[in-house]
């Protein structure tokens, strides 16, 4: 494992976990506006459009997904600039998918991240094309001899986000989380296949975030694959507090509709597993989290961190 010691990495060990997370979000802020400017300048495009994409990805979020690959990239060695286009194409990517979501034929939602939602603030017609264009934009990024001076890599990473993106992920989670909103009384909505519906809908990007330091270092296949598994276990506690905070939350501290699924009586891990189990469960996930960075050792402090985070999450 790489590992040097220079002024940015004596100031990343002098700073706290909320300034870390602060410090990749304003980073991967920079570098999306940076890119946006650059290949996607508002004069060669609808004006419309191209201030529906910037709703869509400037200014708002905690930015966790892409502060998960500047730190996957820092543990194998990488340093924030050559880790942020591969941040910034995740971002686009989950950003697409909030402004799909969103949508009156889907979650039907009209505030996201304390703002109004793309279809809300513009129409539907202009949030389904940005999401159109942030998702094809984040491969665009991703091809990028910026991004990385391998092809080879590049390519790597473009299959990983599009695998983790499409029918046998993000894209096939949705799908079926709209096919099973309620539980019926034969038992058709289990753990297991909400777990599962889950591991693609939310998991998939997260794991993705997790790899694609390794992918970036060309690391081992072993390394790839433990930190696909930190995310999976990542992904697995973020959905479920997400659950929690859908019951326990408040709109000002979620940014968004809270008791949406409660009341759509949807299937959702708390509401299969209980409360109570609910938090066993994430602190669970937690302990399984932080061992699979043990072979890391004092490098994965800040990922422990980040699990920790997850599970405490009030936001």
């Amino acid at each position: 494992m790489v590992s040097t010691f220079t002024s940015q990495g004596l100031i990343r060990t002098l700073m706290t976990f909320t300034q870390k997370l602060g410090r990749a979000a304003a980073a991967t802020e920079a570098r999306l506006t940076k890119l946006l400017d650059e290949l996607a300048p508002p004069e060669q495009t609808s004006s419309r459009l191209a201030a529906a994409i910037r709703h869509a990805v400037l200014g708002g979020g905690k930015r966790f997904r892409p502060f998960l690959v500047i730190e996957s990239a820092a543990l194998f060695g990488i340093c924030e600039d050559e880790a942020l286009n591969t941040a910034a194409a995740l971002e686009c990517l989950h950003c697409y998918s909030l402004a799909h979501d969103d949508l009156p034929a889907m979650d039907n939602d009209t505030m996201r991240r304390g703002q109004p939602t793309v279809w809300h603030a513009y129409d539907e017609w202009t949030a389904i094309l940005a999401g159109d264009g942030l998702l094809t934009f984040a491969f665009e990024i991703l091809a990028q001899p910026e991004t990385h001076a391998d092809a080879a890599i590049r390519l790597a990473l473009i299959g990983e986000l599009a695998s983790a993106s499409g029918a046998r992920g993000m894209v096939g989670g949705q799908a079926l989380d709209l096919e099973a909103e309620k539980i019926d009384e034969s038992g058709a909505a289990t753990l297991q296949s909400i777990r599962s519906l889950q591991s693609m809908k939310t998991g998939a990007l997260i794991r993705f975030a997790c790899a694609s330091g390794p992918i970036l270092a060309g690391a081992r296949a072993a390394d790839c694959e433990r930190m696909k598994s930190f995310g999976d276990v990542l992904g697995f506690a973020f959905q479920i507090a997400d659950d929690l905070l859908d019951v326990e939350g408040t709109p000002e501290e979620v940014g968004k509709a809270v008791a949406k699924d409660a009341d759509a009586g949807k299937a959702t891990l708390v509401s299969l597993m209980g409360l109570e189990a609910a938090r066993l469960q994430l602190a669970e996930l937690e302990r399984e989290a932080i061992a699979l960075l043990k072979p890391f050792g004092a490098q994965g402090v800040t990922l422990a961190q980040a699990a920790s985070f997850v599970v405490n999450r009030r936001n």
